[in-house]
């Protein structure tokens, strides 16, 4: 099938998700797709203003991982704050009201967001293996210096390696109804056009960094082997935690993106085989929505963090606790010497 009939292919299922038939595509565009994005709303913004809160705090004295899941928190919020109009657009039926210009900004965001996730996830698990590892000469390889320069370098190359995706998406108008859909370059496009972006961003964007942490984790293990030393476990523990990260929500997701390009190529007479690779994709968007979630349980609630945050919400429980208290006790002891006056 050439590429006109497997943009036309798109085209119609974009705009016909709406009329009934269209199966398990239409119920996870249309109703799977926004719940989840609105629970992942729900859940991750009172997460990541903890998580920023309780790092902003510590920014100042901030050592360097502090300072990469800091900027993770900051990747977290700027992707919840396109989830509305996401939502919108899937609870209206897959209608666009907001422009193409709008389209290509939160299509990028989703993007960008996703492969800063993953830069910052790496860089922290890059700074404990060096702390377990080469603890004398970790404040030299890796100083404060060169992890705000590594933080610059995520954001300017995470938006770099997101402007294609502005360029690819477009809206598309359907004649049926007249209605305006944001499309996703992975829907949308020819093979030739869309896979080797993607392959290249997956090698670059995934690969490597996936590369790196087993690296890290492979090492840090053997190290922890030789040495008893439980300060040293915790590490271990967040760098075991980043492996489980990438394996559930990275790696399904890359897979499933390459092969919903591909598919066309692959099988260009069976579009019931589109459809699937198409239904697995949309599936991995809903599961990996949830990373901004689990990042802020990844970065704010181990290690010395999470026994600084809750130590604060246990001083601030105490203090709503005691406050009511005195005023309790200062209204008796008013009372006692107004009781006392009378009887005297």
């Amino acid at each position: 099938m050439d590429s006109n009939h497997t943009l036309a292919y798109y085209e119609t299922l974009s705009c016909e998700l709406t009329a009934p038939g269209q199966g398990a595509m239409r119920i996870v565009q249309l109703f799977l797709m926004p719940g989840i994005f609105l629970a992942v709303l729900v859940l991750g913004v009172p997460l990541n203003i903890i998580s920023l809160w309780v790092l902003s705090r510590r920014l100042a004295r901030s050592n360097r991982s502090t300072l990469f899941l800091h900027n993770l928190a900051l990747a977290d919020i700027s992707w919840l704050m396109a989830l509305p109009f996401l939502i919108q657009f899937h609870l209206s039926g897959m209608e666009w009201s907001l422009g193409a210009p709008f389209c290509k900004l939160i299509r990028m965001l989703y993007h960008n967001y996703f492969y800063l996730s993953i830069f910052f996830v790496t860089c922290v698990s890059v700074d404990r293996y060096l702390a377990i590892v080469h603890p004398l000469h970790s404040p030299v390889l890796l100083t404060r210096q060169r992890a705000i320069m590594l933080c610059i370098t995520a954001w300017v190359f995470a938006i770099v390696m997101s402007i294609p995706v502005a360029q690819l998406t477009y809206i598309s108008n359907c004649q049926s109804d007249n209605k305006t859909v944001c499309s996703m370059y992975i829907f949308m496009g020819t093979v030739k056009q869309n896979l080797p972006y993607s392959l290249c961003c997956s090698c670059v964007g995934f690969l490597i960094p996936f590369t790196v942490l087993s690296y890290c984790y492979i090492r840090s293990v053997c190290q922890l082997r030789r040495r008893v030393d439980p300060r040293l476990r915790g590490l271990a523990f967040e760098l075991g935690a980043a492996m489980v990260l990438f394996g559930l929500f990275y790696l399904p997701y890359h897979v499933s993106r390459n092969m919903a390009i591909a598919m066309p190529s692959l099988a260009p007479d069976n579009p019931s085989a589109w459809e699937v690779a198409d239904l697995v994709f949309s599936l991995d968007m809903c599961v990996c929505s949830f990373t901004s979630c689990t990042n802020p349980l990844f970065s704010c609630f181990v290690g010395k963090t999470r026994r600084e945050l809750w130590s604060t919400l246990t001083k601030l429980w105490k203090k709503h606790r005691v406050e009511p208290e005195h005023k309790e006790d200062r209204t008796s002891e008013k009372s006692t010497i107004t009781v006392n006056k009378a009887t005297s």
